[in-house]
């Protein structure tokens, strides 16, 4: 296939792209840096420099290209309209990423939560969430359209990217903060739990998608999960630090952001993702995003 992606200089688009490369597609991907277009020319993929912005060049390109991957950013409505309105009527698969904070609440890591969701499970999101999943459900409503339209909504994702970006946001960034300060710290009392999944499993996800998801498919992305608590404990046994501290949630807030320090490291977001097992036949190789942090978490 001719693939157009956004995203493929980052972590998950990265992985991806390397995938799909090696399963023998040709790739264009998005790129607004030149230096990184370089890179990415380097490593086989196609820059097309333009941003998220560009309706017109996104339409085109959606337009020309045999499937469209969306890795770069899972609010830009406009982007994904842009390229809805370029497939309609091809039954061509677009492919987006979104991510479980989705189903996020406002424990602010002080309580584990015992709500575990799936694919069919319904849900209200929080408010900081509800233009992300009107975004989730325009995209699976395209199959009306004529549209092979797939969301795939990734958990805390660990690994090593295989592009051009190593590191994730969540993991990586905490030890980055505890190797700077000689403290790992979690929100709250990091009680809260997350589903999380290997990066290379989910590019498995999107081989998968591309190939057999019926239109309107939304599928979690996970297996295993573990509090941040936990998490945190194995990066400062990786670290060799002591145990990890609270950080109070309007001190985080400071730091990371409030949307950030709410949904993406303090709250619950327990997931299954039964359909991306039953219908993709999706068999994931990695469990444990703690063993991960313990054995190859880069120092």
């Amino acid at each position: 296939m001719n693939i157009f992606m956004t995203g493929a200089t980052g972590f998950i688009g990265g992985t991806i792209a390397r995938r799909l490369l090696d399963d023998g597609h040709s790739l264009r991907s998005l790129v607004r840096d030149a230096e990184k277009g370089g890179k990415l020319a380097a490593f086989g993929v196609e820059p097309v420099a333009g941003s998220l912005d560009d309706a017109a060049l996104l339409t085109a390109e959606a337009r020309r290209a045999d499937a469209v991957i969306n890795t770069a950013n899972s609010d830009h409505r406009g982007a994904v309209v842009a390229f809805l309105d370029g497939l309609a009527g091809s039954n061509k698969p677009f492919i987006h990423t979104s991510g479980s904070s989705i189903v996020a609440d406002d424990a602010h890591g002080d309580v584990a939560s015992g709500k575990i969701y799936d694919e069919d499970t319904p849900f209200e999101p929080v408010p900081g969430k509800k233009a992300r999943v009107e975004i989730d459900r325009m995209i699976r409503d395209a199959r009306q359209r004529g549209v092979r339209s797939i969301v795939v909504c990734p958990t805390m994702i660990y690994g090593n990217g295989l592009g051009l970006a190593r590191d994730s946001a969540q993991i990586p960034g905490l030890a980055k903060r505890a190797k700077a300060s000689g403290v790992v710290r979690h929100v709250g009392k990091g009680l809260n739990i997350w589903s999380n999944v290997h990066v290379e499993d989910v590019a498995d996800i999107y081989r998968l998608a591309l190939a057999k998801a019926p239109a309107g498919a939304f599928y979690f992305a996970e297996n295993g999960e573990a509090s941040y608590r936990d998490v945190c404990a194995a990066i400062a046994r990786r670290l060799k630090l002591g145990e990890p501290q609270v950080w109070p949630f309007e001190e985080a807030a400071k730091e990371l952001g409030e949307n950030s320090a709410a949904y993406t490291f303090g709250s619950n977001s327990r997931v299954r993702g039964k359909r991306t097992r039953s219908e993709l036949g999706w068999q994931p190789k990695h469990a444990s995003a703690t063993a991960w942090i313990e054995t190859e978490l880069p120092l």
